[in-house]
């Protein structure tokens, strides 16, 4: 948590954004795995820590925007719960943390609610992720639980993406702790993979790099020799001589601020000539894109840049052809790059996605393109001071997608597809690192993990 003053000065500056009526913010309750006292680690809503910061289950958070008034609405525990958990604070003791005078009874929200709908207040609340919640809304809005989204508020919605995409520094001190636990997942990675050693094994090892500080990951950990499956969560083989590892991983904090990187690795210590030089490729567009990223910039256009250093060098490879800018405008990269360059991070990985990707990477000048691959891209509006993003270009060889391809004769004149099927079986490489945009350009938060080639290979000797 951070001082309470921080909490009230945000539901401040959201007041000042919402025109009236009740913004509702719910937070998660517990969810059971089996049954119902054995549950799921408790992870709280992140609009509801950012805006009340009590990781506790079964709160609700009320904005009143005409009488300034913000209210807490909870069950204090009884004794049948100290006995078990152990002395616990009350609701009006959790208020005081964050600024909040006004508390009341859970079962006090109800009549808040009908009181507002009688006198014809707009009711502002968020679409839900969690089944709970959507039948909370049912329950207090009268809103059947299959329509409960489409009366999302619009308003609040586009207020708090304004307000979270700008990190405060509190919140970057934050990721940055985040980042250095994240940083030492991915050098542990480094040092233990090597021929027959299992996918599984360095899996709960980084997860347990994360567990260790109290922590968590920040999303289930991807780590795999298929590199070429995007996100693959199989964790079955056993590392073999002459692959790529990818490992895709992060840690979320106690503050629940995220890290997210990714390192492609050779099993054997050692990159080929050959993986050599298609992971110099995407490191250059990795690094092209670091130095482009500054205020004003739309991501799009990073993102094509970024995609046409990777054309280029595919083409110096033989593997593409033709002029890389025609190219990238034809979207032939996307068969070797078919996903987008990055997102939004911080008390999400991908920051604020459950309010909607397109709330959060666009906006009214710069809309979602239906290119393949480029329709994937989550950022694609002006960056601005403070935004924390991810830069994550790849090259992938996907056995299905090249032959769908060459079957359909798609880019043949950009694609050299004899040579690509040759790749087949390489895998992927990806490269992903956390930037900050600060006032005339963007720097790597934390320290960076190792990831030059002598830089992988001299870590993974040590």
């Amino acid at each position: 948590m951070f001082e309470k003053q921080v909490y009230v000065e945000r539901r401040l500056k959201l007041r000042k954004k919402i025109k009236s009526g009740l913004v509702l913010i719910l937070g998660n309750t517990e969810s059971p795995m089996n049954y119902r006292s054995n549950t799921y680690r408790f992870r709280q809503d992140s609009n509801f820590l950012y805006f009340f910061g009590l990781d506790i289950p079964g709160l609700v958070g009320v904005i009143d925007i005409e009488d300034g008034k913000d209210c807490l609405y909870g069950t204090d525990f009884e004794i049948d719960d100290v006995i078990w958990m152990g002395p616990q604070p009350t609701l009006k003791e959790l208020g005081e943390r964050v600024g909040i005078l006004s508390t009341h009874p859970l079962k006090e929200l109800s009549s808040t609610i009908n009181r507002a709908i009688r006198h014809g207040r707009k009711i502002h609340f968020l679409p839900p992720y969690r089944a709970e919640n959507i039948l909370l809304l049912e329950q207090l809005l009268g809103i059947s639980q299959s329509m409960v989204k489409t009366y999302a508020s619009v308003e609040l919605i586009k207020a708090i993406v304004s307000l979270r995409s700008i990190k405060e520094d509190v919140e970057i001190a934050e990721i940055e702790k985040a980042c250095a636990v994240g940083y030492q997942m991915h050098v542990t990675a480094m040092k233990m993979s090597k021929p027959g050693i299992t996918e599984q094994a360095i899996t709960g090892a980084i997860e347990g790099v994360a567990i260790a500080h109290g922590y968590m990951p920040s999303f289930p950990i991807i780590l795999s020799q298929n590199g070429e499956t995007l996100h693959n969560h199989d964790h079955s083989q056993t590392l073999t001589s002459g692959r790529l590892l990818l490992v895709d991983s992060g840690a979320e904090i106690d503050s629940h601020y995220a890290s997210d990187f990714t390192r492609t690795i050779p099993v054997d210590g050692r990159f080929t000539e050959r993986q050599k030089e298609i992971y110099n490729i995407v490191l250059a567009a990795n690094n092209k894109a670091i130095e482009m990223a500054k205020p004003g910039i739309p991501y799009i256009d990073v993102h094509r840049a970024s995609a046409r250093v990777i054309a280029e060098g595919l083409i110096n490879l033989g593997l593409m052809k033709g002029n890389p800018d025609e190219a990238v405008a034809n979207g032939a990269h996307a068969l070797f790059f078919p996903h987008g360059l990055g997102h939004m991070m911080g008390l999400d990985v991908h920051d604020m996605e459950d309010l909607g990707e397109n709330f959060v990477g666009y906006d009214d000048e710069i809309s979602r393109a239906d290119q393949f691959g480029i329709a994937y891209l989550r950022l694609g509006r002006r960056l601005q001071k403070g935004f924390v993003i991810t830069v994550e270009p790849g090259i992938y060889f996907i056995p299905a997608l090249i032959q769908k391809w060459k079957s359909e004769k798609i880019n043949e004149s950009f694609i050299n597809y004899p040579a690509v099927e040759a790749y087949i079986g390489f895998g992927g490489i990806r490269i992903e690192d956390d930037i900050l945009i600060t006032e005339n350009g963007s720097r790597i938060i934390g320290k960076r993990v190792p990831v030059t080639v002598n830089e992988i290979e001299e870590t993974m000797r040590g």
